[in-house]
């Protein structure tokens, strides 16, 4: 398509972009909001990495209008990105957007400078959890955290900027920070979930299987996880413990296949890898745990509880606005393998505590964070933005 194609004089709908780092990620998180944005009147546009043609042809699919960007996630590279931001202005000006969406921390840095060198009249960025920038330590941690913040600041300190968060704590982070106008701030607890996709399952019968599921990271608490299934099969507590997830090797938190080859190797834990059903996963699983050192809203805790199981979370941001200790699940500290280790055997040793924590959480998932209930409002952000 030629630039005539988007010109403002030849559309009569509104022309939404989203930027988001990889077509996986999209389709995962924010297909169901795109899709909902066309129902809606929008001539929806998403720009991503293109990761593999398979993600690519679905968004094609769905009717949007996809734009490849060449954009790595676990890179830092002054060329790279400032080659990133070029591509971004040029790919405002090209569409023209009314609103553009950024969603994850290179799109929403970049994107939002390059929304407004190009004019854009409408931008909301998505914080989807502040992420290994803001768990690391160390000097160049603290460095590169300081730099981001500062760069938030300055690039939300604009009256079309609207900044969504996923927790409350993130949300006052930013403002007590002086880094984003309450005024301009939202939290939308993050993409919801379909309950058709993940239906009530019924407890599992047979040895309690325990889940972690999610990208195999440390900051997942991967870590913590093996050494509480070790525990707990040392003390011959009937279970059985598995990591369902993807490597993710541009992560700087990444943990090595090697290292999750030799846990499973001793029979600590089985390793599942990706699966593409995660509702069949949930549907084995007694238990979901999640034991991550921050969050913005995780997703497996939000299916988790749509599909009706119990739930051991950390009491970190994210987590907290999922599950509350002792009603819809359990919390425990992070970094914490010996509180793990007691919460999940609580859990594994009381089916009618498992059946209670997960009725609770079934209940309020699909009244409080259903994807009808997240898409609808951030529709109305749009709707809003645009009418200013």
């Amino acid at each position: 398509m030629n630039s005539q194609t988007f010109s403002k004089q030849n559309r009569s709908r509104p022309v939404l972009l989203l930027v988001v780092n990889v077509a996986w990620y999209f389709n995962l998180h924010r297909l169901a909001l795109a899709k909902a944005a066309q129902k809606a009147g929008f001539e929806v546009h998403v720009a991503t990495a293109p990761d593999t043609v398979q993600d690519v042809s679905q968004i094609e699919r769905a009717g949007l209008v996809y734009h490849p960007l060449n954009m790595s996630r676990g890179r830092w590279r002054p060329m790279e990105d400032l080659c990133l931001i070029l591509r971004l202005v040029r790919l405002h000006r090209r569409i023209r957007p009314d609103l553009v969406h950024h969603i994850t921390i290179k799109p929403v840095l970049f994107g939002t400078l390059a929304a407004r060198v190009a004019r854009v009249p409408g931008i909301v960025n998505a914080i989807s959890g502040l992420g290994f920038v803001f768990i690391a330590t160390g000097f160049r941690a603290v460095v590169r955290r300081r730099l981001v913040m500062l760069a938030y600041r300055v690039l939300f300190a604009c009256r079309r900027v609207r900044v969504i968060f996923e927790n409350s704590d993130d949300l006052h982070l930013f403002i007590s920070r002086a880094i984003v106008d309450r005024s301009r701030a939202v939290v939308i607890r993050g993409v919801g979930v379909d309950p058709r996709r993940f239906p009530l399952r019924k407890e599992p019968i047979g040895v309690p299987l325990v889940v972690l599921a999610g990208r195999m990271l440390w900051d997942k608490g991967v870590r913590e996880f093996c050494e509480a299934a070790a525990a707990l099969r040392a003390e011959g507590v009937p279970a059985r413990f598995a990591l369902v997830g993807p490597l993710d090797p541009e992560n700087p938190a990444a943990v090595p296949a090697s290292w999750l080859e030799e846990q499973q190797r001793s029979n600590t834990v089985e390793w599942w890898g990706h699966r593409s059903n995660m509702a069949e996963v949930y549907s084995r699983a007694s238990v979901v745990c999640l034991p991550s050192y921050r969050e913005g809203l995780p997703t497996v805790l939000v299916e988790a509880g749509a599909s009706g199981c119990a739930i051991v979370a950390t009491d970190v941001p994210g987590c907290r606005e999922v599950v509350s200790d002792g009603v819809t699940g359990l919390l425990v500290p992070p970094r914490n393998a010996d509180a793990l280790t007691a919460a999940l055997r609580r859990l594994i040793m009381d089916s009618e505590l498992r059946s209670s924590l997960a009725a609770n959480a079934f209940n309020f998932v699909v009244n409080e964070l259903s994807e009808d209930k997240i898409t609808q409002i951030t529709l109305r952000l749009y709707r809003d933005m645009l009418a200013v």
